[in-house]
């Protein structure tokens, strides 16, 4: 398992498999497949291609500027699969290194020097590592957010987690399982969290501002505000904050958000493995209640960069407060961290065009493992709609319904707005049925089962629902999936895509499958062990008559699989050698309606490097029932009967993009004219055994810099050699 994730399965919810759902339902009467071919016939709010009013990725309502049509051809020639330690783009493209780890974002910071021996203070002023999610915010002559600005811009972005072995001189220092260098990890608490950074297109190529007054670093010890139902609840008490009303700091930020009124939503993913609670003698001093919740989001254990072990620690608790054990004398937790991991696992607003203002943590957004939070388009007079993924095999997809109606008035108010907006909604999770169709259900205290006498977890109140979303999932039912990571909703049609990155034989069973996550196969590897389970993953899609309505119409987009696999039973999308891929994770669609799809790869890196494809995705229902039939190990089989979406050949699903070794392609936005494509490539190298890291030679990548470099994660922008837009 790579080193940034920790994609654990923590759900031991008895939640029924939906073919049980739907027989005590009495839903469906005959036929699966005739129901749903019927149901997909008329698709409302959208004409018969599923097209309807385009609109651009961040929104019009929030800065103006009109939407370029629906792109209807992908004129590149599709890029082969690689496993070279380099960038590979098709004919015609070129890409340059805009932004790496270590680069100074201020006046008087010197050049980094990549040995690991620049002073930890300085990265409060450096660039983050392994780069995520990011986004384009176009930056006015007047300092505020312009749609239309396509040659000055500020670019936000998450920098998720880091690869210790290039951080140091020679590594981390642990003896005994505890750091013994307080700098070390000063320097990777700084290198955690967000990037704010100006950016500039001067002579056709784009250059990042380093003296910008714009420019900001967030990160572990950034202080925040907690807001929302949440807030000041007695889960919330800490030594930092005894009115549970804020916390310093951001961690694993992965995938992200975006707001109509030009704020960044910086999503908190696997925060669980950062904190220590040493289980032997911290579960004696627990409430039940407690430690169901600790099962639930894996907290446990010495923590995965090991920050609470420094000593002396200093005055502030700068890392004992990674601690999350009962260490005090009091009742409610003032005198300690033992609600620490309460204060994380949210999304956090950050409004990139006001420099000294304090981020803040939506409770009412729920708290999970959040990979990212996808708006609908706003319309006025209907509520602002999220939705979210729980990045972790068998958890739950959530969307989030604000209270108040959408005001365009409010398109310049900043963080005012996310007060409105944000802080007081609706929380639902999903229900995938297996005749095609879907509903929400809510996740408010007191409704349905997210009850004081649900028997497995007594629910006191609402900040407890939503700091404990994952259970009050389970307790309302929702389907479990292959580990919902990125999603992304169609600008032109409205239908939303979430990618289900993959599974194994553990947590997705021969008997576990179901209509939305309908395979257990054998994926057989060129070379290592065959991986069974839904090793390459798959995109599902939905519709809905309106963002806020409690129904959907599904069906799966695209199965990940190997060109060569059985395509009756694994490869149901008909790939190619053009255009097959394993793992997709990041998600994202165009002003233009490409739907672009980035893989975090490490069931087909036996064939190739991980990769970026362009899509044109047609609409929900255009294909047609399918069933599968999956085998196990034993020989045992089962089928499925599931709804897939028609296949794309290699003219609308073609590789754009193939990375370098052992890193991952996440995070992409452009520039408004679609002349710039904005992608980043995540910890190339990470594979390398710690030990090696005092020879460079055995160094698995060097990429960027080249030689005999240590790798970093960077910041690209792809252009046209003519200086068209990309992709089309």
């Amino acid at each position: 398992m790579s080193h940034h994730e920790l994609d654990l399965d923590f759900n031991r919810s008895s939640n029924p498999e939906m073919r049980a759902i739907i027989a005590r339902r009495n839903v469906l009467k005959g036929g699966a497949g005739l129901a749903a071919l019927s149901f997909f016939g008329g698709l409302a709010g959208c004409n018969g291609d599923g097209v309807g009013d385009p609109t651009p990725d961040l929104v019009s309502s929030a800065g103006g500027g009109v939407a370029p049509p629906r792109a209807t051809t992908l004129s590149f020639n599709p890029v082969a699969k690689s496993v070279a330690d380099a960038i590979r783009l098709p004919a015609g493209y070129y890409a340059t290194v805009l932004y790496r780890l270590g680069d100074p974002i201020a006046a008087g910071v010197p050049t980094f020097r990549n040995d690991g021996t620049d002073s930890a203070a300085s990265y409060a002023q450096r660039a983050g590592d392994h780069h995520d999610a990011i986004q384009y915010f176009g930056l006015g002559s007047d300092g505020r957010f312009s749609y239309n600005a396509t040659d000055r811009a500020l670019l936000v972005m998450n920098h998720e987690a880091i690869t210790p072995a290039y951080l140091h001189p020679k590594g981390p220092t642990i003896v005994n399982g505890v750091r013994t260098v307080a700098d070390e990890v000063l320097r990777e608490l700084y290198v955690h969290g967000v990037s704010v950074i100006e950016i500039n297109k001067v002579n056709g190529n784009w250059i990042y501002k380093q003296d910008s007054s714009f420019n900001r670093r967030l990160h572990t010890l950034t202080p925040m505000t907690i807001s929302g139902p949440a807030a000041g609840s007695r889960y919330m008490v800490t030594k930092e904050s005894p009115s549970g009303t804020s916390i310093r700091g951001t961690v694993n930020n992965c995938a992200h958000g975006y707001t109509p009124w030009g704020t960044y939503l910086a999503c908190e993913e696997n925060w669980a493995g950062y904190f220590r609670r040493t289980t032997a003698t911290d579960n004696p001093r627990r409430s039940a209640k407690e430690l169901a919740s600790f099962g639930r989001y894996g907290v446990a254990g010495a923590g995965r960069e090991l920050w609470a072990t420094v000593t002396p620690d200093t005055a502030d608790n700068l890392y004992g407060r990674w601690n999350a054990e009962v260490r005090g004398t009091s009742t409610d937790g003032s005198d300690d961290y033992r609600n620490g991991p309460n204060t994380y696992g949210w999304n956090v607003e950050i409004d990139p065009f006001a420099p000294a203002s304090t981020p803040k943590k939506r409770t009412a957004m729920g708290r999970f493992a959040h990979e990212g939070a996808w708006p609908a388009k706003p319309v006025a007079g209907k509520p602002i709609v999220y939705y979210m993924g729980c990045d972790s095999r068998n958890e739950y997809i959530y969307k989030y319904v604000s209270t108040a109606v959408w005001d365009p008035a409010d398109a310049t108010r900043g963080l005012a707005a996310g007060d409105k907006y944000l802080d007081n909604g609706k929380l639902y999770a999903a229900v995938f049925s297996e005749d095609g169709t879907g509903r929400w259900v809510e996740l408010t205290f007191n409704v349905g089962n997210v009850t004081s006498a649900n028997a497995t977890y007594s629910f006191a109140d609402q900040a407890d629902v939503l700091i404990n979303a994952r259970l009050a999932a389970d307790a309302a039912g929702a389907t479990k999936m292959d580990r919902p990571e990125w999603g992304a909703v169609d600008p032109f049609s409205g239908a939303v895509y979430m990618t289900l990155t993959n599974s194994n034989a553990t947590s997705r069973t021969l008997a576990s499958t179901n209509a939305s996550n309908p395979r257990h196969y054998n994926d057989a590897r060129t070379t290592g062990t065959a991986q069974r389970g839904n090793a390459n993953g798959h995109i599902i899609r939905w519709l809905e008559s309106e963002p806020s309505a409690s129904t959907f119409r599904w069906d799966v987009y695209l199965f990940g699989a190997r060109a060569t696999a059985d395509a009756q039973n694994v490869n149901l999308s008909g790939l190619t050698a053009e255009n097959d891929f394993s793992s997709p994770d990041g998600a994202w669609f165009g002003s233009n309606g490409i739907f672009w799809i980035q893989t975090d790869d490490g069931a087909y890196t036996d064939v190739t490097n991980c990769m970026l494809l362009a899509a044109l995705p047609g609409s929900v229902g255009d294909g047609a029932a399918r069933t599968v039939t999956n085998t196990d190990a034993a020989g045992a089989t089962k089928t499925v009967q599931t709804f897939v979406g028609a296949a794309p050949g290699t003219a609308k699903l073609k590789r754009f993009l193939v990375g370098p070794q052992q890193a991952e392609i996440t995070g992409i936005t452009e520039s408004p004219d679609g002349k710039a494509l904005f992608v980043n490539i995540q910890h190339p190298g990470e594979d390398m055994p710690v030990a090696d890291i005092v020879d460079p030679t055995r160094f698995t990548s060097h990429w960027p810099d080249g030689g005999l470099a240590r790798p970093r994660s960077a910041t690209i922008v792809i252009q046209r050699d003519d200086g068209g837009v990309v992709g089309v």
